[in-house]
């Protein structure tokens, strides 16, 4: 994959939908979110027609709000999972990625502010349609030691979400997918949380 990747979140969608594209223009994965499913369960696919299922994302527990997202291969191996860190996640949100049962890197929102600002920005008419464009949080993944591995910053934009991801070190293939993974299903769960 060629950094950075660009995230294009579709938001007037009935379905949530996610396409992720590389510096090229390649579509890398494409994700649209089944409505009225009491336990969640998202597929990833490699194509915008869905012909190509890469992955599938598995809520361990019906609506809850530290559910683990379990990941898994299209031949059903486990490749990890991303949990939402509770209380911890009231004021900035912040995962945990784990490979097993242990958390070996995390996902934390670097400024909280902008959420709120964001958030009370949108609730306002008129007003609300340029908080989208003038506001742009930030999420920053990092390893055990705090140092930064990947990051994933908010576009402006009008009608819909735009996200970059930036690869800031080395990661085994691995990693890279446990923290795309993390990151789409992130960004879902943070969408509908408003």
């Amino acid at each position: 994959m060629q950094y950075p990747l660009g995230l294009n979140f579709k938001i007037m969608a009935l379905a949530p939908q996610i396409s992720v594209t590389d510096a090229s223009g390649q579509q890398v994965f494409y994700v649209k979110q089944k409505l009225f499913k009491l336990k969640e369960a998202v597929t990833v696919f490699g194509d915008a027609a869905q012909t190509r299922p890469l992955y599938t994302i598995n809520a361990d527990r019906i609506i809850d709000f530290s559910a683990q997202y379990h990941f898994t291969d299209p031949m059903g191996m486990p490749l990890g999972s991303v949990k939402r860190d509770g209380m911890k996640s009231l004021w900035r949100s912040r995962y945990n990625i784990l490979n097993g049962s242990s958390p070996n890197l995390v996902i934390r929102e670097e400024n909280p502010w902008i959420k709120v600002a964001d958030g009370l920005f949108g609730q306002i008419p008129l007003v609300g349609m340029f908080s989208g464009y003038l506001l742009h949080p930030a999420y920053l993944v990092t390893r055990a030691d705090n140092a930064g591995v990947m990051r994933l910053v908010k576009l402006p934009a009008f009608f819909e979400g735009k996200f970059k991801i930036e690869k800031l070190a080395d990661l085994s293939p691995a990693e890279e997918t446990r923290i795309l993974l993390s990151l789409l299903m992130m960004v879902l769960l943070e969408r509908s949380r408003g």
